[in-house]
């Protein structure tokens, strides 16, 4: 099992989701705290200059960046649109 931390900002922007990502980051979440690399999370290494941080998806348009602390520990970073993540 994965140890999952939150950054400051991650709650917040979870809140500002319409209702039904939001329903489904519930979801995603536990998937990573149980694997996260599980194939429905569609988890992605990111390239500089975000390297080091994972993207999973929550729909099409929703994404939450990640990274690992230590091999049993994830801090979640930030839940964005697509477009604007990867800045």
């Amino acid at each position: 099992m994965i140890e999952l931390r939150y950054g400051s900002r991650f709650w917040e922007q979870a809140g500002e989701l319409p209702k039904a990502p939001q329903e489904k980051l519930a979801r995603m979440v536990s998937l990573l705290g149980t694997n996260p690399f599980d194939s429905r999370l569609h988890t992605k290494h990111l390239k500089p200059p975000l390297e080091g941080t994972y993207a999973f998806r929550i729909t099409r348009d929703w994404r939450v960046t990640f990274h690992f602390i230590d091999q049993q520990t994830v801090r979640l970073l930030e839940v964005k649109h697509r477009k604007d993540i990867y800045r």
